[in-house]
C-alpha cells in the first residue's frame, strides 16, 4: 500500500493492532506493558501495528517512550456507574526537570496509543523530548486502557459503560496529580479526539495550562458529527455476527462496512478526485486496490465494542454540558482563559471549518489557524510534508510565546 496512506494512518490510528488481553492486576511495570502490547500485536494475523497494510510490507517502528498504567480504585463515570477498577495506560517522552515546569500534555485520539503525536516530536519540531516532558495519554476504550475488550464482568464488551470526554479528562487530571505529581502544564496539544479534550481541559480547568492547542477537532460534536458516526455504529452492529456485542468472532462483514463508511469522510473530495493517493505510490496501483486495502485493513485487529464505545465518546462531547453551564457551549467558551491556537483543517468533514469559525466567535483568546490543506481530516495530524511543516511552524511559534 502506498506511504502517503501509510503515514496518515501511523498517526491517526497509532497502536489499535496491539489491543492488550484482559489484565486486572495492578502495579503493572512500564516493561511488561509494553512487551504485552508488543507480544499481542505481533500475534495478530496479518495485522501492522500502526498502519492498515499487511504485516510484510514493513517491521514495526521500536517505541521510543517510557510506557506506564495508572489503576483507580473506584472510579465513577459521569453516567453514574462505578467501574471497580479504571486504567489509563500512558507514555512519556523525555525528562521531567527539577522545577516540574517543563510538561506538555498528549491526549489521544480515536482508537490511538501514545504514539500518535510523533508527527510533532523531535529536535527539530513542535516538541523536543530533549527539552519537554511529554505525557501521551490514551483514551478509554481504545483496547489498552480500559475497554469493553479488557474489561471483566458485569462492564464486559457491550456492558462497559459509555465514557465521557469529561470522564478521560479526570481521569488524565488524577493521573498528573496524583500519580506523576504534577499540578501545571506548559501546554496541551490535541488533534481530533485529542482536541475535544483540549477543549474540555480548557474549560474544566482554566488555569491547568498556560497554552492550549487544538488541531482538527471541536469544543462540541455537532448534529452532522453525531449522524456520521451513528452511520459507522450502524455498519457494524448490521452485521448478524454482532450479537448485540456478545460476538464470539469478529464481525468481520460489519467491520469492513464501518471502515468503508469511515474512509469515504476521511479525506476530502477533492483529495480522491485528484487521487493524491498515487503520491508515493507503486506504480499501477489502481482506485479499487486503494479502497480494497482501506476496508480490509483499515484498523488491523480492532475489537468491535471497542470502536463503538469510543464514537459513543466522541458523539457526547459537549463542553456546554460541563457542570455550571447549563448546556450552553457559547458561555463555556467565553470562560477559557489560557491562550488557545485553534487549527482546523480547511477541508475536514468530520469536524467542519465553520463549526471552527463559530466556535472561535466567542473565544478571546483564540487564534484562529486554518490549515490549507485537501487532505480533510487527517491535515491536523501531518500527514504530509506541506502539512507537517504548517503545524510544526505554526504551532512551535505558538508554544514559544511568537
Amino acid at each position: 500500500m502506498m506511504k502517503k496512506i501509510r503515514a496518515v494512518l501511523v498517526v491517526l490510528l497509532a497502536g489499535v493492532s496491539g489491543l492488550m488481553a484482559a489484565d486486572q492486576s495492578q502495579g503493572k511495570s512500564t516493561a511488561s506493558i509494553a512487551a504485552a502490547q508488543s507480544k499481542d500485536a505481533q500475534s495478530k494475523e496479518g495485522s501492522k501495528k500502526d498502519s492498515p497494510v499487511p504485516a510484510q510490507d514493513a517491521a514495526p517502528a521500536k517505541d521510543k517512550a517510557d510506557v506506564h498504567e495508572f489503576v483507580m480504585a473506584n472510579f465513577k463515570t459521569e453516567s453514574g456507574v462505578l467501574l471497580p477498577q479504571a486504567r489509563v495506560v500512558y507514555g512519556t517522552f523525555g525528562h521531567l526537570n527539577a522545577a516540574r515546569d517543563n510538561v506538555v500534555l498528549l491526549p489521544s485520539h480515536y482508537m490511538a496509543d501514545h504514539n500518535g503525536y510523533d508527527f510533532l516530536m523531535g529536535p527539530d519540531r513542535a516538541l523536543d523530548p530533549g527539552k519537554l516532558f511529554l505525557v501521551a495519554t490514551e483514551l478509554f476504550g481504545n483496547g489498552h486502557s480500559s475497554s469493553p475488550s479488557n474489561t471483566p464482568e458485569p462492564f464486559h464488551g457491550p456492558r462497559f459503560p459509555v465514557m465521557t470526554i469529561r470522564d478521560n479528562v479526570e481521569a488524565v487530571h488524577r493521573l498528573l496529580t496524583e500519580d506523576l505529581k504534577i499540578t501545571h502544564l506548559r501546554a496541551i496539544v490535541g488533534f481530533s479526539m485529542g482536541a475535544q479534550q483540549a477543549f474540555q481541559w480548557a474549560v474544566s480547568y482554566p488555569a491547568f495550562a498556560d497554552r492550549i492547542v487544538a488541531t482538527a477537532g471541536t469544543a462540541k460534536t455537532y448534529p452532522h458529527g453525531i449522524v456520521r458516526l451513528e452511520g459507522q455504529i450502524a455498519a457494524i452492529t448490521a452485521d448478524a455476527a454482532f450479537q448485540n456485542g456478545d460476538y464470539t468472532a469478529p464481525p468481520t462483514k460489519g467491520l469492513e462496512a464501518f471502515a468503508t463508511v469511515w474512509t469515504a469522510w476521511l479525506f476530502s473530495q477533492e483529495w480522491w478526485r485528484k487521487e493524491l493517493w498515487r503520491q508515493d505510490s507503486p506504480p499501477g496501483t489502481t482506485f479499487e486496490q486503494v479502497l480494497h486495502n482501506f476496508r480490509t485493513n483499515f484498523i488491523p485487529g480492532a475489537d468491535a465494542n471497542n470502536l463503538i464505545l469510543q464514537c459513543r465518546t466522541w458523539e457526547k462531547q459537549d463542553v456546554g454540558t460541563t457542570p455550571g453551564f447549563n448546556g450552553d457551549v457559547e458561555k463555556a467558551l467565553r470562560s477559557i482563559k489560557a491562550p488557545f491556537l485553534y487549527m482546523p483543517s480547511e477541508t475536514d468533514l468530520y469536524f467542519p471549518l465553520g463549526d471552527a469559525r463559530y466556535e472561535a466567535s466567542f473565544m478571546s483568546t483564540v487564534t484562529l489557524v486554518p490549515i490549507p490543506s485537501l487532505w480533510g481530516h487527517t491535515a491536523g495530524a501531518g500527514p504530509n510534508p506541506a502539512d507537517l511543516k504548517f503545524l510544526n511552524e505554526k504551532i512551535g511559534k505558538f508554544l514559544a510565546g511568537q
